[in-house]
């Protein structure tokens, strides 16, 4: 299933084409799509946050 599909960190950036500072910033802001904080540190993100964070940022375009 797509949207249950986790994504991690460096996939994310890359896709939506920002550099990893960047994209932390956005973080800080509230402006970042949802992450998953997996026990070992890693972040994930989940395929569905990530569609729903684009279409957003169409609805406010």
């Amino acid at each position: 299933m797509a949207g249950t599909e986790k994504l991690k960190l460096r996939e994310v950036l890359k896709e939506i084409e920002m550099s990893r500072a960047a994209f932390y910033r956005m973080r800080a802001r509230g402006k970042a799509p949802k992450l998953i904080k997996l026990p070992n540190g890693q972040l994930r993100c989940r395929r569905s946050d990530l569609d729903a964070w684009w279409s957003s940022l169409e609805d406010a375009a």
